[in-house]
Order: structure tokens, then sequence, then C-alpha cells
């Protein structure tokens, strides 16, 4: 009896240990893919996840014409994807990140403030990724670690020399995803993302071409080695692995050859993800690149601090949902408010604060003016009492939030 005992306990104990580190999260950006280039192309390895999860067209760019509109620009999209907020609170404008707010905290910080004990990678081509918007070390994220990381390859001349039609890039996004398969395969770090750069250099040098479409290509077979290592892991270690493909901004319509405006070719970008439980929003609601933190977030079971979650403007494309695409206008002292039901029960709960004091590390004080049902998809809030030329809007249902600014902080 004795010896049964100790062999259950030890079981189960061993099935507990497996539990706490099954579930991990990868996301790969692959640089300036319009959707419409993606959707062409045989791309085997990305159709092969898209089977076992989807695909859908999604976007970048914040909201067009409103306060959250963002430039269609590379970092500027990763950092979308990392902190799950437009420009208008991330402050990454360009390629130079000259000014990023950390006040936004990335999908490292909040994992790492969760599980500290769980481990990190980045593989990149682009060594700005971990230094500056992960922050890795800084002290504006805490000194936030990055366990592993295989980057700066670009500053790597001798082994890397540069040629006039930037064929070394591909051969460093080649040593990029060796790195990240073998690095899956053998540790399997619990949060990874990978980054490639070499499709976006033969869009801008060759635009809508068969160059491009070969870069495609590539990408997808370089997609495939890592996709194989975290089969293997899910096959031979039991681990839930979360996948997102994305990329960063669509291209101009005219050539192909830039983009950072406002068209809808550069607007319109794509996700393809192995995730179970995708939900209507996902399906039908063309997300954007910020709903991917919250998804991976939800999946990890990351508990991000409220105040954190009220400045979320992405939502989880898995599981339930309660309201997306929120609006909010002033006029004569009420605040015009509406949504997207995406559930049929419960109530939305209207917070709001006329202040900003977290963009500068500090807090803001909501009131809760009103209870509605989900289903109304509007309300009309009174604000009289509380005059100010700039709101803070956080509309919080049953399983999500959603969040406008009115006015000018």
């Amino acid at each position: 009896m004795l010896k049964t005992f100790i062999l259950s306990m030890l079981t189960f104990s061993c099935t507990l240990m497996v539990q706490a580190q099954k579930k991990k999260a990868l996301f790969i950006i692959v640089d300036g893919i319009p959707a419409d280039v993606i959707e062409k192309q045989p791309t085997p390895h990305l159709r092969d996840i898209a089977k076992a999860g989807g695909y859908t067209r999604a976007h970048v760019g914040g909201e067009k014409g409103g306060y959250s509109e963002t430039p269609t620009i590379s970092a500027v999209g990763y950092n979308s994807l990392l902190t799950g907020t437009w420009v208008n609170k991330h402050n990454v404008w360009d390629n130079d990140i000259a000014a990023q707010n950390y006040s936004y905290g990335s999908i490292f910080r909040f994992f790492k403030q969760a599980y500290p004990q769980k481990t990190t990678a980045v593989f990149s081509s682009w060594l700005d990724n971990r230094t500056k918007l992960v922050g890795d070390g800084l002290p504006q994220t805490g000194h936030l670690k990055i366990d592993y990381h295989v980057d700066g390859l670009e500053k790597d001349t001798a082994r890397f020399p540069h040629d006039k039609d930037s064929w070394y890039m591909h051969l460093i996004d080649e040593a990029v995803v060796d790195s990240a398969a073998a690095y899956v395969r053998s540790v399997a770090p619990d949060l990874t993302w990978v980054y490639l750069e070499y499709t976006d250099d033969m869009g801008h040098r060759y635009g809508d071409s068969e160059k491009f479409y070969t870069a495609i290509n590539m990408m997808d077979a370089q997609v495939g080695r890592i996709w194989d290592a975290i089969e293997y892991r899910r096959k031979n270690f039991g681990e839930d692995w979360q996948l997102f493909i994305t990329t960063d901004h669509g291209r101009t319509a005219s050539n192909g050859k830039g983009h950072g405006g406002q068209s809808d070719r550069e607007r319109t970008t794509w996700m393809v993800t192995n995730a179970k439980g995708l939900n209507d929003y996902f399906k039908t609601g063309q997300p954007g690149i910020v709903d991917i933190l919250p998804t991976m977030a939800r999946f990890l079971q990351i508990n991000i601090p409220q105040e954190d979650t009220r400045e979320l403007d992405g939502a989880p494309l898995t599981g339930k949902v309660s309201l997306t695409h929120p609006g909010a206008t002033l006029d004569n002292g009420s605040l015009h408010l509406t949504w997207k039901a995406r559930e049929k029960k419960g109530k939305v709960k209207i917070w709001v604060t006329t202040t900003n004091h977290f963009k500068t590390g500090g807090h803001d004080d909501y009131k809760l003016l009103g209870e509605v049902p989900l289903q109304q998809e509007k309300a009309d809030i009174s604000v009289k009492d509380i005059p100010s030329g700039f709101y803070k809007v956080v509309m919080e249902g049953p399983d999500n939030t959603v969040n406008r600014w009115v006015g000018k902080p």
C-alpha cells in the first residue's frame, strides 16, 4: 500500500510540474508583407500552421484620422505588438526610437513580472528590437532581462559582409532562424520573439516583383523550421505552444516599394496562428496588431495589473470577448459611447478619468459613471459634473475592457 501511495504521489507531483511549465508562446514578425501578396504566394508552411489554427487579414496604423493614427513603419509596428498600444501611447514614431514611453509595458515585462522564474528569448536581425523596444537591462523597464538572445548580426560585417543586393540580410535571417529553431528544440523558452527582415529589404529595392515573392517563399521555409521545432517539443514533451506570425506593415499601392502612410494597402496586414479557440473577432473583425499581446497574455495566464489593462488598445483573439471597436465623442456635456458587442449577456461598466498621469508613470483616478447592457452597444454618459478638455474612457465588459480618449491630454 505504502509503495503504491508513494508512486501515485510521485506521478501526481510530476504531472503538476509538467502542467506548470506546459504553456509556451512564440511570435514571429516578418517584415513588410501586405495581405494581398501573402495570399497569392504558395507559403505551404504558413498554410499548415493556419490549418491548425487560422488565418485572418489584420491591420496596423491605429485609427485612420483619429488620435491613435500610427505610422506604418517597422519599429512602430513592432512596438504596437509588444505593448498592445498605438503610437499615441508607446511614442515610437519611426525607426530612430528616440523617445519611447516605457510607462506602457511590453509582453516581456508583463510576463517576467508574473513569472520571474520562467524564461524568455529574442532572435532578431536587428539589435534595437531587444535593446531599445523591449528595453533589455534598462532602468526604465525595471532592468528587465531577456534570458537568451541572438541578435546584432547586422553589425558583424566580417561574418556577413554587406553587399549591394542585401543578400547578407537573408544570410543573417538564416542564422537567426537556425539559432531559434535549435534553441526551441533543445531548451524551449517560455516566451520567444523571432524577427526576420529580408522580405522588407526586397520590397524596398524591387517592390512588387519576383525577387520580393522569392524572399517571401524563403521566409516561409524559415518559419517552417521553427514550426518543426515547436512540433518536436509538442510531441515529445507534451508542451502546449501558441504561435503567431504577422507583419508590421503593408506596402504602397503604386509599386510596393514604400510604406509609412495610411493607404489601405499599407495598413492591411495579416496573421497566421495555431491558436485554439479563435473567436468571432479574429474571424470577422479584421483585428489589429495590438490584439496579439492580450491573446498571448490570456494563453500564458498572465495577470496584467488593472492600470495597465485599462491602457491596452487590443482585445483577445481567443476565448470570450465582450466588446470591441469602441467609439466616443463629447457633445454638450455628455459622452456618446459606442462599441461592438461580441457576447449576448452581461453589462458594460463605464469608467472615466480626466487625467493622463499613467503616461508619466503616475496614477489615474477613474470614476464609475454608468453601467448598461452589453447588447445595447451604446451609452450616453453625463460628464457635466466633471468638466474637462480631456477624458479617458474605459468600457469594461465581463471578459475584456476597451478604451477611448476624448479631447487632448
